[in-house]
């Protein structure tokens, strides 16, 4: 079969572009509005996206320096995403839902049941990203002074990941027997407590909740570090990552692949998928004008608000001087740090020119029509630097339903995209196989 891209729609709370929300055609109350939600989710089905997917903080994440500064945020209402999901759920069929949860500030045995309940809900249309949060903000709202070391929150997210796994194999696929002749309502040979004790976990179990549909909800990792992909290499069946370049996509995929094999699992059953801006115009001079309207619509004191975790206060420093050294380190996103000192290698750029080059934070933007746009994400696909994307859109309603209406048709004329969904679990249209049961593994194993 050819390969095909998978395809995800990352909707961020007024639009992903930190300028989007001011263009003039742009929808303001749109990250509260359900029923613009409801709306988009039915569109990205019939478009036949893969999944939806939320990449969550449990804080306004802002480094900004005060409220006067923060002011000119507009990621500071957003829905929390797995009730977001929930009721997203009830309005598609096929379509599957990836929502971030922190395997710092949240407890395995919540997550394993969240994750399970949804599951069910959804009829196996749910994936958790894992993540172990990167802003300072987040330690503020729960008891912390400082947000954990970076490689401390590593090693915590790996026995945390291992025990919400242990909590979802607490029961068999079949240990609810639910016989009314008898009166017993499970298995007991089918029931399987963790009794974990460890580093960080002390949790007995079981999961009162049936083991998932799909057996684990998929799941995916966002960590680009080394860390970031020893945990990916082990866990992940799906890497979220940011990268700028095909080149370095190229050498991101690979790498990552290799942590995969290392870890001896099958690293074609792992999908990498960077995140992507696109800004779609008719012609190329329609799209270039519109990215640069979005990139003049930049508030400056939210661009130098976005810098302070690399830099520092730049607020005493000229926006059209030449950008200061970078700080040496960062306790926050370790691989988008090391990013841009790459980037500003030998790179004379003024202060005002990056902060509008941040404008997606961080991820790949690509301005044009849609079938230059097709182009370039063909080129990364083809080259193996990903196997899919997750789409940004900058602002609604527009340019997301410019990438249903526009984009999706030029993928599929093209055979890089599906015209229709494969199954009815996430799984099924990612191509991920369902995981056996441990139990159901070693019986295998015994009777060879």
């Amino acid at each position: 079969m050819t390969r095909q891209m998978k395809l995800g729609l990352n909707l961020v709370a007024s639009g992903a572009h930190g300028g989007g929300w001011r263009m003039p055609d742009a929808h303001l109350g749109a990250a509260m509005d359900i029923r613009l939600w409801k709306r988009l989710a039915i569109e990205a089905e019939r478009a036949k996206f893969h999944f939806m997917f939320w990449a969550d903080g449990l804080a306004v994440r802002s480094s900004a320096k005060d409220e006067a500064q923060l002011s000119y945020d507009s990621r500071i209402d957003v829905f929390e995403p797995m009730t977001l999901l929930a009721a997203l759920s009830a309005v598609t069929e096929r379509m599957g839902f990836i929502a971030t949860a922190s395997t710092t500030y949240y407890e395995p045995f919540h997550i394993a049941r969240l994750f399970a309940s949804l599951d069910h809900i959804t009829e196996g249309r749910v994936g958790w990203n894992v993540v172990t949060s990167w802003s300072e903000q987040e330690a503020l709202n729960f008891g912390r002074e400082s947000h954990m070391e970076h490689g401390a929150r590593y090693r915590r997210a790996g026995e945390f990941v291992d025990l919400v796994k242990a909590l979802w194999d607490s029961w068999e696929d079949e240990a609810f027997i639910r016989d009314k002749a008898s009166g017993q309502y499970f298995d007991p040979a089918k029931m399987h407590t963790p009794h974990h004790r460890g580093e960080h976990f002390t949790v007995r179990g079981p999961l009162n909740a049936a083991r998932p549909i799909q057996g684990y909800p998929v799941l995916v990792q966002a960590g680009s570090s080394g860390p970031g992909q020893d945990l990916a290499g082990r866990t992940a069946e799906m890497v979220y990552t940011m990268q700028k370049s095909r080149d370095d996509a190229v050498a991101f995929y690979a790498s990552v692949k290799g942590h995969i094999a290392a870890h001896g699992r099958n690293a074609d059953t792992a999908l990498v998928m960077p995140g992507m801006m696109p800004i779609l115009g008719r012609t190329m001079q329609e799209a270039r004008d519109r990215a640069d309207r979005m990139a003049e619509l930049i508030h400056p004191e939210l661009g130098l608000a976005a810098l302070i975790p690399s830099f520092g206060d730049l607020s005493g420093y000229p926006l059209d001087g030449p950008v200061p050294q970078l700080l040496s380190d960062t306790n926050s996103v370790k691989s988008a740090h090391a990013r841009l000192a790459k980037q500003l290698e030998g790179q004379p750029i003024t202060i005002r020119q990056l902060i509008h080059q941040r404008s997606a934070s961080g991820h790949h933007v690509i301005v044009g029509t849609p079938a230059s746009i097709a182009d370039e994400m063909e080129d990364w696909f083809t080259s193996r630097g990903c196997d899919g994307w997750n789409i940004l859109p900058p602002f609604f309603p527009g340019p997301v339903e410019e990438v249903f209406h526009l984009l999706i048709p030029e993928l599929q004329r093209r055979g890089l995209f599906h015209t229709e969904y494969e199954g009815r679990t996430l799984r099924e249209n990612l191509g991920l196989p369902r995981p056996e049961h441990p139990a159901a593994r070693k019986a295998a194993v015994a009777a060879e």
